[in-house]
């Protein structure tokens, strides 16, 4: 389950830039070909920093998730389609030369914070 590492690194990353402010919500963007299952994430992510030096500052935090599909465009019709399953075909013509275009994605885009501080 490399989930929890993710999630751990995710951690690290937030605590990093939060500064010191309590942290409510984190939001995270995944792409659909990243292997990552995003509700393994979400279970993940209390344990990923509940015993961590800096863990204050996440507790009681939310993960939360967006899925990416992933799509391609093709260079033959020039269409761009999502992927149902992954196999890398254009969807309006069927060819193979195709360019994805999304679903490698793996980003924190953002966090909320408290007005308030952690206490100490």
């Amino acid at each position: 389950m490399h989930e929890l590492s993710i999630c751990r690194s995710v951690a690290d990353i937030v605590t990093r830039h939060a500064a010191g402010r309590r942290v409510t919500r984190v939001h995270l963007r995944v792409g659909a070909l990243r292997q990552v299952v995003p509700d393994t994430l979400v279970y993940c992510w209390e344990l990923a920093h509940a015993d961590r030096p800096g863990g204050e500052v996440l507790a009681g935090s939310v993960l939360a998730v967006e899925s990416v599909p992933a799509g391609v465009r093709c260079r033959e019709c020039g269409a761009h389609s999502e992927l149902a399953v992954p196999v890398l075909r254009c969807a309006a013509c069927g060819a193979a030369d195709v360019v994805l275009v999304s679903g490698e994605e793996f980003l924190v885009t953002s966090f909320e914070v408290a007005t308030d501080a952690v206490e100490a």
